[in-house]
Formats: C-alpha cells, structure tokens, sequence
C-alpha cells in the first residue's frame, strides 16, 4: 500500500515563495499595462480627425441619398395604398346596395309567388357559394340573374381591389423598414463625427472648418475674393453680386436666384426647406420655385435634364459629386456652386473642385 502513496511534496521556502509571488504579480502587472495600451484609442491628430470626418460625413451623405429615395418610394406606396382602400370601400358601398337591391326583388317575386330559382339561390345561407356559381344563374331565365352576375362582378372587382392593397402594404412595410435602417445609419455616422470633433479644442475645430473638404468659399476660385457663409461666422451673402442673375434662361435665373436667398440656412439631413436642407433637397427646392420637378435624390437627379460637360457649365446647372453620385451643389458661374455641404455647415458659396467631380445636368 505504502507504494502507490503520493510522494510527499515539499514545502517551498520563504524565499522561494516570496519570489513566486513577486514574478505573478509583476506578470499581472504587464498583462494589465499591455491590455490597457491595446484598449486606449490612440490620440488622433486635426489632420487625422478631419480626415475621418470626412469620409464620415460621404458615408453618411451616401446612406441619406437612400434614405431620401426610400422615404419618397414609402410616400407613393402609402398614397397609393390610400387611393385602393378608398376605391375598395367605395366598390363595397355599391356592392351593398346591388345586395340589398337583389334581396328587394327577391321580396317582390316571393310574395307574388313567382321565386325563381336564380333568386332561391341568392336567399341561401351561404351567398358567397351562389355568387360563385355565376355561370348557372346566367343560364337561368330569370330576371333576377342579371342582378347577381353584376353582384357578382362587383365582388369580384372589391376582393381584386384589397388584394392589391394588401400587396402595396407589404411592399410598404419593406421599404418602412428600409428608411429605418438607412436612417440609423446616417445617425450612427453623424454621431460618430460629432464624437471625433469633440475631441478637438475650440481652435483645432476652427482650423478644420476653414480647410473643409466641403467648402467654404476661400475666394481662390471664380471672382476672387468672393465668399460666403464661413459656418456660421462672417458675412452671409442673400443676394448675386451684380444685384442680378446671370443665366442662360429665366428658370435657371429663378432656380440661382433661390439657392442665393436660401445662403446660410442649415443643413439638416432629409430636408427639403423652407428653413433647412440637405445637399438634394436644396437643388431640389431651388428647381421648384422654377416651376421645374425634379426627383428627390442625387442619384436621380443626374438622369434630369440634359448632361453637360465641365467645360459647358452654365448658372442654374446640377453639379454631382463622388462616385457614388451622393453630393450634389446648384452651380452659379465662375468655378463655384451653392451647396447644402454637412450637418453644421449650413448652405454656402464653395467652389466645385473641393470635391471629386462626377458629372453635370441642366434641368429643363
């Protein structure tokens, strides 16, 4: 028995065990250090900060664009799916009065004794199942089977009706929870831009709003030393400097006119005026007060009008930005545009080679 005992371990030494110690907790220690330089973020530079607030404010410009095409689509689906529950209700109130009027004439004939058996059917429990034998009561002699094939049309008409609401209801509800999903989106970029910033000091923020990507006129461009609203700060323009509009037409005339008058109002992400807008929403407005409809988005807005080269801008043209199509400007002559650019750079004067030039429409 004694064999198969565990040999007997030895107890460790004081100092053995003070240098255990010592090691685990200096172990400890590092870990600690080392997973605490892995989880700090690293302190970002004004170049580095503006740089991803940038591309934030693209992918959020990017993500409104869809938005705004998903709200427009969910606004015809819900005005179109209004339209049939009013066609249908309509439908079903003149189906009732054909019911009722069949159930006259079945009054009529029972008392004078002459019940045909087209109207017999109509008197059964269940009208649905006689209405759907259509065929025989067209067969049969009796005045009353006109009565019934045209209860029976109409109820056809009335369940085709609802059966199209119910089809645009759930094409509606696909794109609700679309326009929730790109609506978080864009709030998520946002509120990750506005965290970066508030990292910055007063004066850092102050630098990266003069050198916006997104522009501020800088007067470097078209009739130097023009400028506009600088976010909020300076002098805002509300009017051509000439006093008038340059423009090969009187609607681009109006449609330049307005983007003047709207200089300094904020940019809020999926408006479209009067108090604030965003980058389509304003050429969208703009165009309006031409009396000229144009479609919601940057991306359909391009597809408006006529495509013009660079070389060919003229004041009142759409001027598209990014591959993605997901910045737009009203372009007023010289080199420079009137944008809506980004939430807290309300609607300026920049000039259009701040940003990756995409493509040009003259809406008409």
């Amino acid at each position: 028995m004694a064999s198969h005992r565990k040999p007997r371990q030895r107890p460790l030494a004081g100092g053995t065990v003070r240098t255990a110690a010592t090691l685990a907790l200096a172990g400890a220690a590092t870990a600690t250090a080392f997973d605490g330089t892995s989880q700090a973020e690293p302190r970002l530079t004004p170049t580095q900060v503006k740089a991803k607030v940038d591309r934030l404010y693209v992918e959020a410009e990017e993500a409104t664009e869809r938005y705004n095409g998903a709200k427009e689509k969910t606004g015809r689906a819900q005005r179109t799916l209004n339209a049939l529950r009013d066609e249908a209700a309509r439908r079903t109130a003149r189906l009732n009065t054909a019911r009722n009027a069949l159930g006259s004439l079945a009054a009529s004939q029972y008392r004078s004794g002459s019940l045909g058996p087209a109207v017999q059917l109509a008197l059964s429990d269940d009208p649905e199942e006689y209405l759907e034998r259509a065929a025989f009561l067209e067969r049969a002699g009796d005045r009353g089977a006109v009565a019934i094939a045209s209860v029976q049309r109409q109820l056809d008409e009335v369940r085709a009706l609802r059966a199209k609401a119910d089809e645009v209801l759930d094409g509606l509800r696909a794109d609700q929870t679309r326009l929730a999903r790109d609506k978080a989106v864009v709030e998520g970029k946002l509120g990750e831009a506005r965290r970066l910033l508030a990292r910055l000091t007063a004066e850092e923020r102050a630098r990266i709003e003069a050198a916006d990507g997104h522009g501020t006129d800088g007067g470097g461009s078209g009739s130097g030393g023009d400028r506009a609203s600088r976010g909020g700060g300076g002098a805002e323009r509300t009017a051509p400097p000439s006093g008038r509009v340059q423009a090969p037409n009187p609607r681009a005339a109006e449609a330049v006119a307005f983007a003047y008058g709207a200089l300094g109002k904020p940019y809020v992400w999926g408006a479209t005026g009067p108090g604030s807008f965003d980058c389509s929403g304003l050429t969208q407005a703009a165009w309006r007060s031409a009396g000229v409809s144009l479609p919601r988005t940057t991306y359909t807005q391009i597809n408006a009008g006529q495509r013009v080269s660079r070389s060919q801008l003229a004041p009142g043209d759409l001027v598209f930005f990014y591959s993605g199509i997901s910045h737009v400007g009203l372009y007023i002559g010289g080199g420079r545009m009137i944008h809506a650019p980004h939430p807290g750079a309300p609607v300026r004067i920049a000039p259009i080679d701040q940003m990756p030039f995409a493509g040009a429409a003259r809406p008409s």
